[in-house]
């Protein structure tokens, strides 16, 4: 089986999964800033002013949230979907990525710091891309991958020692833990997690779905 068939396999799956509610768990019993009748989510809570954007629409119409794990192979099977997404639409839609790593994942909360740690340097779209890319390297691995990840720094060009403080910054994991205490509070169960214009994509099961849901938006 070739691994475009595998990740198309992946992604059907996720979608599925997703619909049954049965993908990775992470909650705790923080407030919740929606309930579970779908209504739109409080914009400040699902966007900040921080968040981090992939494609932004001038009109600010239609914006898709992705709530993601680094370390989540759901996730990594939707990043090429995301991928086709983002290069269909451009800046017609808004795309915000937020972190929600899973604590049973040993590197996702690190790979999250490394990715802001590359924001911080105006680099987290790149850093996105290589940790999803290479997450058969790195991921479930017992051992921190903090040389992987500074070897991906040194991939982009990075200043080293900046990148190197910023990760380990408690401020760093401050901000990771901010989006997930976001997630958390719009219902945000596992990852990945799709918001389109402050509703939760429940029903969405492939790509075609997505971009439907993406259409109607742009036509509304």
């Amino acid at each position: 089986m070739t691994r475009n068939t595998r990740l198309t396999m992946a992604t059907i799956l996720v979608m599925i999964l997703a619909t049954l509610g049965v993908l990775t768990v992470h909650r705790n019993s923080a407030p919740r800033a929606v309930g579970d009748s779908g209504e739109v989510v409080d914009p400040a809570v699902l966007v900040r002013a921080d968040s981090h954007r992939l494609s932004t629409a001038a009109d600010g119409r239609v914006t898709l949230v992705e709530f993601l794990d680094f370390e989540c192979e759901s996730c990594a099977a939707a990043y090429p979907a995301v991928k086709d997404i983002l290069a269909t639409y451009q800046d017609r839609i808004t795309f915000v990525v937020r972190y929600f790593p899973i604590p049973s994942h040993p590197n996702a909360e690190l790979a999250a710091r490394a990715a802001q740690a590359a924001a911080n340097q105006d680099r987290f779209a790149e850093m996105y891309a290589l940790l999803f890319e290479n997450q058969d390297t790195w991921g479930h691995q017992r051992t921190p991958q903090t040389e992987v990840f500074l070897d991906y720094a040194r991939t982009l060009g990075l200043d080293l020692d900046r990148f190197q403080r910023d990760l380990d910054d408690p401020a760093t994991a401050a901000r990771v833990a901010q989006d997930s205490a976001d997630g958390e509070s719009v219902g945000v169960r596992g990852t990945p997690t799709f918001f389109l214009n402050g509703r939760q994509l429940t029903q969405a099961r492939s790509q075609q779905d997505l971009a439907a849901a993406i259409d109607a938006a742009l036509a509304g």
